[in-house]
């Protein structure tokens, strides 16, 4: 897996010249290094004075057939030991201060490696270029097992990440990259390439993969860097796009048929999304039998899928799918007795343009009658409202507020639905912890607006 390190060249006594003996040089070399400081640099006698008038000497013009050519491969030739003197003595520095670093560090090798597998990649970074003794600590696999470079963003391409995924190798568990905020990350999909190298040597134990905004990450190139990643348990992709005009949910499939581990799955799509059939949906159920959290941002979800998801992953305690075009909430009347005992705590359909709010209290009255037993939160605000009886978009829907604050004390509730016309709005939070249950509400006058009154 390691590349070969570039060696320093060996003494071949083959290929030196015939006489050659470098046990002379090294005396050579060791007498003029042994010189004394004395006299003075400034005296006509110093070594600067000597270096001086032996260069002279050796370029002055004489009878011989020296050419001003010769005269120049001299001075070069001087040059170039005098650059492997000064070298050689700042690896010698370099040698010695990490000898000094090593007696005087608290921490055997062994601990300042942990220490260093406990550090975030950028800092990590920074403690390796401070002496060669870090250096070489920082070097180890396990200090690359978390790769997190989503800090330095701006100033990550495609060799940085082969090379810190080079570095981990098999110890890799963890990798993050790209730019969280929503501008576009210099990186490429081709980034991920060094996971599947060997077979999945790197990717192969990999546990969790977070992507954030890297340019182009179609389904199809997700799904190919994905099959070789079996132990995969945390997945989270923005800026997915579905491609080929498929529907994101028919991706859904293929990413997790290789990662029958996962268990926390998010995935934000920032392509168009039409309406989607059942066809694979199923086939994702049965890929992901340990699954427990689950977000689809703005996918193309229908009622039928959504049912069927929340139905089939037996362990799933969180869903979001805020953002979805095509879900009524129709899913939740169906769902009724056969998810009474469902471990479904958190429930999430923020900004959903059709969902309909008979629906929504239809739910609630389940809710009243013991159905999800488990449910601790649920938000369904929107900044479209929701949809009436009527067909229109209501901001004010009545729900049984007093009643779940009676029967469902851990309950919370929110609705937030930004009034269109003004810069009022009206919430709806119902919040029923141990210490008490409160009504808020945001008036169109000034003074009421953030007061609290208990209920």
């Amino acid at each position: 897996m390691d590349p070969p390190n570039p060696k320093r060249p060996r003494n071949d006594p083959s290929l030196t010249s015939p006489g050659f003996s470098q046990s002379s040089v090294d005396t050579t070399i060791s007498s003029f290094l042994s010189l004394s400081d004395l006299p003075l640099f400034s005296s006509p006698l110093s070594i600067s004075c000597s270096f001086d008038r032996v260069l002279d000497k050796a370029i002055i013009p004489t009878s011989t057939d020296a050419s001003d050519h010769d005269h120049d491969r001299f001075l070069d030739r001087t040059l170039q030991l005098a650059s492997l003197l000064y070298n050689s003595t700042k690896r010698c520095i370099r040698k010695r201060a990490t000898v000094q670093n090593s007696i005087s560090w608290p921490l055997l090798p062994e601990l300042t490696t942990k220490v260093f597998s406990m550090l975030d990649t950028k800092s990590l970074m920074q403690a390796s270029v401070c002496c060669t003794m870090f250096n070489k600590c920082a070097m180890d696999r396990v200090c690359y097992s978390h790769i997190d470079l989503t800090m330095a963003a701006n100033n990550v391409d495609n060799g940085v990440v082969c090379i810190m995924i080079h570095r981990a190798g098999k110890e890799l568990r963890s990798l993050k990259l790209g730019c969280v905020s929503r501008s576009i990350s210099v990186l490429t999909r081709s980034c991920l390439a060094p996971l599947s190298f060997n077979h999945g040597f790197a990717g192969g134990l990999l546990r969790s993969l977070h992507l954030y905004n890297l340019v182009l990450m179609p389904g199809k190139t997700l799904s190919a860097v994905l099959s070789v990643c079996a132990n995969l348990t945390d997945l989270k992709v923005l800026g997915f796009i579905s491609g080929d005009k498929v529907n994101s949910v028919e991706h859904l499939a293929p990413i997790t048929r290789n990662c029958r581990l996962i268990e926390n799955l998010f995935l934000a799509n920032y392509g168009a999304s039409d309406p989607a059939t059942c066809s694979t949906v199923v086939e994702f159920v049965n890929n992901c039998p340990n699954l427990s959290s689950l977000t689809l941002l703005q996918f193309g979800v229908i009622d039928e899928i959504a049912r069927t998801i929340i139905m089939g992953f037996r362990q799933l305690k969180y869903i979001n799918l805020s953002g979805t075009f095509g879900i009524s909430g129709s899913f939740l009347r169906d769902l009724g007795v056969s998810c009474r005992d469902s471990p479904l705590q958190t429930l999430l359909l923020c900004d959903c343009y059709h969902l309909k709010e008979r629906e929504v209290l239809l739910f609630l009255n389940s809710l009243l009658a013991g159905d999800f037993k488990s449910i601790r939160h649920i938000d369904i605000s929107s900044k479209h409202g929701l949809v009436s009886d009527r067909g229109t978009a209501t901001f004010e829907p009545k729900f049984p507020i007093e009643e779940l604050k009676k029967q469902k004390p851990g309950l919370t509730f929110v609705a937030i639905f930004p009034a269109p016309s003004s810069s009022s709005s009206e919430l709806y939070t119902e919040s029923t912890s141990s210490s008490g249950s409160s009504y808020y509400s945001y008036g169109e006058d000034e003074e009421e607006e953030g007061d609290d009154v208990s209920v």
